[in-house]
């Protein structure tokens, strides 16, 4: 199984094909590394907002939490 920014080829056609309304739509293998891309960039600001409500002993993450670390996230890239 071939997997793309740490996400299964399979799984994010799987995601995809949840949302389209035509269940004959295609999608390409460019189109799948961009999503696995932008899926494990959607999953590593959620776990660093996590950990920043955590370090502000916040029980639930809040916009706050995000714009604190959207700075370091564009970092990454």
């Amino acid at each position: 199984m071939e997997e793309m920014s740490g996400f299964p080829k399979e799984l994010v056609s799987r995601v995809l094909h949840l949302h389209f309304r035509d269940c004959k739509t295609k999608v390409s293998g460019d189109a799948l590394q961009l999503m696995a891309e932008f899926l494990k960039i959607f999953v590593v600001a959620a776990v660093r907002g996590v950990q920043q409500a955590q370090a502000e002993d916040l029980d639930i993450v809040d916009v706050d939490q995000l714009e604190k670390v959207l700075p370091q996230l564009l970092l990454d890239f």
